[in-house]
Order: structure tokens, then sequence, then C-alpha cells
């Protein structure tokens, strides 16, 4: 696609763009955010650098993409604007996603994407890591296609369990979020709705067990499909900075928050934008 009102540098031939040219403290017209939102189709997670959002203007930013998701279960917000996550550690409050996940996938209706924007960023350390789930199925042999084709999986908040969430105070507060969110079955292979490319849809943190599979079967392929998530070659690594933006499509990519920055202080805001029935 041509590129007329934004620049857009790739950062590798798999996943990842730099957007430049915007200011997203502003409103963004029409033509200006069809670009942006077809940059994220073609490049699965986008950065933008150097931009000051205050949490209006992130708002407005991210309503752009879809309807806004409720607060999440068991992150902080700003008080005043509810929809914006805070993501905040210090010596007293350890990472604690520094694992490969998409995001809430626990849900009907898992999140289309986020806006990530860094709000204190500390002088080294704490890149995150966005694979590509196309470039994984793409990459799985004609065989282990087939297997999978037509197949669901299990997904579960109980996989990564309660300890390592912040707000989940104790047993009790925590089976209450069971019952509310009970586990969810979603299609191995997803298609993407607007650009129709099959994507795998199963990560370590949230996935349980694939249906219709002995224990020993759909663990052994769980855990050929989680390594191939690893390789780098799938992957783009992004360094943050303070005013830095990551947009990500959730329905294609897992992400990895590196933790090597901790104990120092790093403050992350986050918005996320209500998503499909995985198909």
């Amino acid at each position: 696609m041509q590129y007329n009102l934004i620049h857009v540098r790739q950062l590798n031939p798999v996943i990842g763009a730099e957007i430049h040219g915007v200011d997203l403290s502003k409103p963004i017209g029409e033509g200006t955010f069809a670009e942006i939102e077809a940059a994220l189709h073609a490049y699965q997670v986008i950065f933008f650098r150097d931009q000051e959002l205050d949490p209006e203007s992130h708002i407005r930013f991210a309503r752009q993409f879809g309807e806004l998701e409720p607060p999440h279960p068991f992150f902080d917000q700003i008080p005043e604007h509810p929809q914006v996550s805070v993501l905040e550690n210090d010596e007293a409050r350890k990472p604690v996603t520094n694992i490969w996940h998409t995001d809430v996938t626990w849900r009907d209706k898992p999140p289309m994407g986020s806006v990530l924007y860094g709000a204190d960023i500390p002088d080294c350390g704490g890149d995150t890591l966005w694979a590509s789930m196309y470039a994984v199925y793409d990459a799985l042999s004609e065989d282990l296609k087939q297997t999978l084709e037509g197949k669901r999986a299990v997904h579960s908040i109980e996989v990564y369990g309660a300890s390592d969430y912040d707000n989940a105070k104790d047993e009790a507060s925590f089976a209450e979020i069971l019952k509310k969110y009970p586990p969810r079955s979603h299609p191995v292979i997803r298609t993407h709705p607007v650009t129709g490319r099959k994507a795998l849809f199963v990560n370590s943190t949230f996935t349980q067990y694939i249906e219709g599979m002995d224990e020993a079967e759909s663990r052994h392929i769980l855990d050929v499909l989680f390594d191939m998530v690893k390789v780098p070659e799938f992957q783009v690594r992004f360094t943050w900075a303070k005013g830095s933006v990551a947009v990500w499509d959730n329905r294609v990519t897992q992400h990895y928050a590196v933790a090597d920055y901790w104990p120092r202080h790093r403050r992350m805001h986050r918005i996320t934008i209500n998503g499909d029935t995985p198909y």
C-alpha cells in the first residue's frame, strides 16, 4: 500500500513498523487514521515516538479503532479515566508480564488490540517483543496444519494463576474472578476478519488444552506451538523511551515484556479495544 499522509518505516520483513509524521495528541483525520489502521493490519504492531498523550488524547486515539474494553480486572486504572489501565512497577512491585501471551484470551471476545503509552521509562532495559502468529502458522508443516484445522482450545485465567496478579488479593477474590470469567473455547487457528489470513491462536499463559485430543497429545502439540513463538525470525523487539506508543493487533500477535529494568521504576498507560468472536 502507498501511504500519502504518514511515513511508515518497516522494521523487519515479518512484523513491526514505525510511523512518523503524526501528532497523536491532536485529533486524527479520517484519511490519516485510515492509513494508520492499514499499517496496523499490514505490520501487526506499529510504533510512534516522541508523543505527549494525556488520558483524554490517549482515549480519543484508541476509540478510533473501536469501542473500548471495560476496566481490566487485575490492573489499576486512572480514577477519572477507568478505560486507562496503569501498569506500574518499582522495587515493591515486580513485573509479571515477562511471559509470551495474547491478552485475555479467556474472554468470549478477546480484545482486538491495545494502545500502550510509555509515561515513565527507565534509562535502560524494559524492551517489549512481539511475535507474528501469521508467521508461526505459515511455518507449520502441512501435516500439522491439517491436524489443527477445525480444532478448538480451552483458555482460562487459571493457567496463569492468581498469585501473579497484583489485584488478586486472596483465594476468595480469585474464585470470584474465575466465576465471572470461566474457561472459554476458541479456534486453534483463527482467521483475521480484515486480512483473511490465518494465524495461530494459542498461548502458553492462558491455553489449557486442545479439545478432542488426549492429554498427552494435546500437551505435546501445544509445547511445540509455544516453542515456535520464541523463534527470533518471527519477532520484533521495541526499545521504549518516554513518549513512545505501541499499537498491536491482539488477534494475530503475542508479546513479551522484558523485566530486566526491575527494580527501576516504570509506568505505562494502556487502553484496550473490544474484539470479536474468533473464527
